[in-house]
């Protein structure tokens, strides 16, 4: 039998990678409409996956709860498990790798959010209401120019130049999006045989900016250098600017080395195998400028 996925988000950029993954993998799938009644769109669906996010991090602190409290009570309608793609802003700065059993010690409001949110998605297990949080570092998004790897890390790259946020050592998380939209379909197709409440660290790519220079400099041939992201634009922009206010918070996380833990991942899915880091960068590269590297 078909099963359905209701997708929240379904135009944005983790709507539309999970909308592909469970069609890919045989599944029906529903795009909610905002602004209709949520629980009634959810009826009939196995999945409800929360893709919505406000643009810009706008009004976090009030959005965020009240998209929390409509999708809970559509999943205790329709009976459907929420697929949430969780981040890292929880574990704040505190030594990897990040796991499930990482406790939650956030830094910023941001992350204090969150955290909030998926304390609630935890307390709803106990009422029946089920719930898989498929946790990642930055997205990488092979389609759009969103992702701060096209904001920020190669935002020169024209001019040679690979921009650094941070510290251009530091370890950081990556998640290629279609490779954690596969992992999402696969950990909601075994649903049944998880806890209720499932944290499950997507480990994705881990690499520090000078690894990312010198991954570009192997596809391309390019002598690179790096550079260093304006963050004293940012502040100045902040009065103004939401988004350029709202990164700024989120600075610490260029700098704290960190990485997150695949142990739960392999045990759950064995089967699972990422896209090699050179093919994301190769698929990054083809969309910005019709890059095609020498096999």
């Amino acid at each position: 039998m078909t099963q359905t996925a209701l997708i929240l988000g379904a135009r944005g950029k983790i709507g539309r990678h999970f909308t592909k993954a469970f069609q890919d993998a045989g599944w029906q799938t529903r795009a909610y409409t905002r602004g209709t009644d949520m629980a009634a769109a959810a009826q009939g669906c196995a999945v409800i996956v929360n893709g919505l996010n406000p643009p810009n991090y706008h009004a976090w602190d009030r959005i965020l709860p009240a998209i929390t409290t409509e999708v809970l009570a559509a999943a205790k309608a329709s009976g459907a498990t929420i697929l949430f793609p969780g981040n890292v802003y929880v574990f704040g700065t505190q030594p990897g790798p990040w796991d499930e059993t990482t406790p939650h010690r956030p830094v910023s409001r941001k992350g204090r959010i969150r955290a909030e949110v998926e304390a609630r998605y935890k307390a709803a297990a106990a009422e029946g209401v089920r719930t898989i949080i498929v946790r990642a570092g930055d997205f990488i998004d092979p389609d759009t120019a969103e992702s701060l790897i096209d904001i920020a890390t190669l935002r020169s790259f024209a001019k040679g130049v690979v921009t650094s946020m941070g510290d251009p050592d530091a370890a950081h998380a990556y998640a290629y999006l279609p490779d954690m939209a596969r992992a999402g379909v696969m950990l909601a197709e075994k649903r049944a045989a998880l806890p209720a409440f499932c944290d499950v660290p997507f480990p994705g790519h881990t690499a520090s900016t000078r690894d990312l220079m010198q991954a570009l400099h192997g596809l391309t041939g390019r002598k690179l250098r790096l550079g260093h992201f304006p963050w004293w634009a940012i502040r100045l922009a902040a009065p103004v600017w939401e988004l350029g206010r709202e990164l700024g918070e989120m600075r610490y996380l260029y700098d704290t080395p960190h990485s997150l833990s695949g142990a739960r991942l392999r045990a759950l899915l064995p089967e699972f195998r990422e896209t090699p880091l050179s093919e994301v960068l190769r698929a990054v590269l083809a969309r910005r400028q019709g890059f095609a590297a020498a096999a």
